[in-house]
């Protein structure tokens, strides 16, 4: 039938046209912006689904950060133990020097000045209270510190890390209270501030062995938790590739494939143009039958 008032092939072919361009659109935002998902109608399941894995991701980059902080934290504990059982050494064979009998009072003197200032640097490491520690004054902010936190002080409930991004996924790292036992026989000092143990006193040897036991034995226990915390952020590391490979599966656009669409989309808006200029000429034909 031919009709002026109505071109059903220009309606269908600017309504083809509109699809064309709609897509064509689409494939150049997706192109531009690096995402399969610019709007939550390209696919609404999987945005809530990369949503939740997102915020997973997240936790667990977050609880990476805190083991990373643990292992800071328990690094430096060591470290200062570490320095502890130099001072210790060195204190158990001032002790044996000061018995050698070719000794006089003087050399004997010397001996016990060094052997008190590692003393005075062992307390000021590991800090207390009078009631703890002895002596006159308190050592409030001892050197044995991490951003705050006293490292040798008394926590009978540990320092509780997260070491994953769900609920309960904790662990503790034990005290390690060096304010008592052997190494409080190193650095006890009695209400005038003087030290209870000397260099030398009988028990002095026996009580410096005791205290470099004390120290190993907070060291092995800070090496298993910190063995325990490397795992653990290997374990999150691998997590985090994990989820960020899943999350990209979902969101982000493959260049190679979403190219080959847009070319697709742009030839056919160029033929459906081309094809609506024709298609907007059909009317024409019928001026040929008014014609005498």
């Amino acid at each position: 039938m031919s009709v002026i008032n109505t071109n059903i092939q220009a309606i269908a072919a600017a309504r083809n046209l509109n699809a064309s361009q709609e897509m064509l659109g689409r494939s150049l935002a997706r192109l531009s912006s690096g995402s399969k998902i610019v709007n939550p109608s390209d696919d609404a399941a999987g945005l809530a689904v990369s949503e939740k894995l997102d915020a997973q991701n997240r936790r667990v980059r977050a609880a990476t950060t805190n083991v990373q902080n643990a292992v800071s934290y328990v690094q430096t504990a060591d470290g200062f133990m570490g320095g502890m059982t130099k001072i210790l050494s060195r204190m158990s064979e001032l002790a044996i020097l000061a018995k050698d009998v070719t000794k006089n009072p003087t050399d004997i003197a010397l001996y016990q000045q060094e052997f008190s200032a590692l003393q005075d640097q062992l307390r000021d490491t590991i800090g207390g209270t009078t009631a703890e520690i002895g002596g006159a004054v308190d050592v409030d902010t001892p050197l044995g510190a991490f951003n705050g936190i006293t490292l040798f002080g008394s926590n009978s409930t540990g320092l509780t890390v997260t070491i994953g991004q769900a609920v309960g996924q904790d662990m503790t790292i034990p005290e390690s209270n060096l304010r008592q036992g052997a190494m409080l026989n190193i650095i006890g000092q009695d209400a005038s501030g003087a030290y209870t143990i000397g260099i030398t006193d009988i028990g002095a040897i026996g009580d410096i062995t005791d205290a470099i036991q004390q120290v190993a034995t907070e060291r092995a226990s800070l090496g298993a938790s910190q063995s325990r915390l490397e795992l653990a952020a290997t374990t999150l590391q691998v997590e985090f590739e994990n989820l960020g490979s899943a999350i990209s599966r979902i969101r982000d656009v493959d260049v190679a494939e979403e190219s080959t669409q847009y070319a697709k989309y742009n030839i056919l808006v160029q033929s459906g143009t081309a094809m609506l200029a024709q298609a907007n000429q059909t009317p024409n034909t019928v001026l040929q039958l008014l014609q005498r």
